[in-house]
């Protein structure tokens, strides 16, 4: 990453891409993003700027001229789609990263769709909530309640004001007020918060949807956090069955039958190679790491009980196991898938036992094929 000091042309301010004060650093990549100082441009570089770089050159370079009005129509309207697949990109990553534990990383990402969608939508609409949500729940992370609380107040009076809003922005609303709630330690509000994620979630997506599980999953901590572990274990059992039941339908979907292995024997080129390589969670990177997060956390949760149901870790390592399986990682998938059979050893549930031997088969003509 080359850095370009530089004194600001007469008459021309430029600022900082993070915190908007007089900059005097230029990317040499972009030539059109500055920065006050290097550990900002570093900031910016690994929170967002490395995968937006050329994006942001051609969005910030002057308008060359263009004699006719068709050509310049043609060119606003592929600004506008370039800035509308900025604000989406930025917030999925940002999204990512928060799921990962990387609050102050995802903060760059977070402002960058911030920017954009009041650029594209104007300064009080419902498009920049998302944007004021990530921002909210980095605060949170990074223990600025204060910060945390401005960013939500502004999402929430958005969203008041907004009588078509849907119920998917409306659930992230509640998530993350319900977050900040059990941030402050203030857990009843937290579960009131987390019970009206879930009603929007629900009539939105369904009861059994991934998109409504993270409300279960947060009010789940609220409940282990107070020591209510007969509540907290009910509900990681509903997250679990979510996820479980939704990896194992992609996991179906995207397997050949017998029927077309064989077909694929037959062929003169022989077997298709790679039968699994277009298996996919279904999921964007943001989902991705939600899953990730979710699942590892109940499953260390389970490990550690001293009174847990072993159909429960069983389950839990079987959702991982599939996990890792549609993320094309099949070492942990296999580790996973073993863990659960020893877990199963005391499950008197032949079924569930078929499904993990069927499963391993599956990684087993996977992991030949890597």
């Amino acid at each position: 990453m080359d850095i370009n000091p530089l004194a600001n042309p007469k008459g021309v301010k430029l600022l900082c891409e993070l915190c908007q004060i007089p900059a005097f650093i230029q990317c040499k990549f972009c030539n059109v993003t500055y920065y006050c100082s290097i550990e900002h441009q570093k900031a910016d570089w690994v929170g967002i700027h490395e995968k937006i770089c050329d994006k942001l050159a051609f969005l910030r370079q002057p308008t060359p001229f263009l004699p006719s009005r068709e050509e310049r129509e043609k060119r606003m309207r592929q600004i506008a789609i370039k800035k509308i697949e900025l604000i989406e990109m930025t917030r999925t990553l940002a999204q990512k990263m928060l799921f990962e534990g990387k609050h102050e990383e995802s903060v760059p990402a977070a402002m960058q769709s911030l920017r954009y969608a009041i650029d594209v939508y104007g300064v009080a609409t419902i498009e920049l909530v998302p944007s004021y949500l990530i921002l909210g729940e980095a605060s949170i992370g990074l223990g600025k309640l204060s910060q945390a609380e401005e960013y939500l107040a502004k999402a929430d009076w958005t969203v008041l004001k907004t009588p078509d809003c849907s119920r998917a922005i409306k659930s992230k609303l509640y998530r993350n007020l319900g977050l900040l709630n059990a941030a402050k330690g203030e857990f009843q509000d937290a579960l009131t918060c987390f019970a009206d994620d879930i009603y929007h979630a629900s009539e939105e997506f369904g009861t059994d949807d991934i998109r409504t599980a993270g409300g279960y999953f947060h009010m789940a901590n609220v409940f282990f956090r107070q020591g209510k572990m007969d509540v907290a274990d009910s509900l990681y059992r509903q997250v679990i069955d979510i996820w479980h039941e939704h990896l194992a339908d992609v996991i179906k979907a995207r397997t050949p039958s017998e029927e077309e292995e064989a077909m694929s024997r037959t062929r003169v080129l022989g077997p298709v190679k790679g039968m699994f390589e277009d298996v996919s969670s279904g999921m964007d990177e943001a989902q991705e790491a939600e899953a990730i997060q979710i699942l590892n956390s109940i499953h260390d949760i389970r490990e550690h009980q001293t009174n847990r149901r072993p159909e429960d870790l069983a389950q839990t390592c079987h959702a991982l196991a599939m996990l890792y399986f549609v993320f094309n990682d099949i070492k942990r998938a296999k580790e996973y898938g073993r863990k659960a059979i020893v877990a199963s050893d005391e499950v008197k549930d032949d079924d569930f036992s078929k499904s993990l031997v069927e499963f391993m088969k599956l990684c087993e003509k996977q992991g030949a094929q890597i």
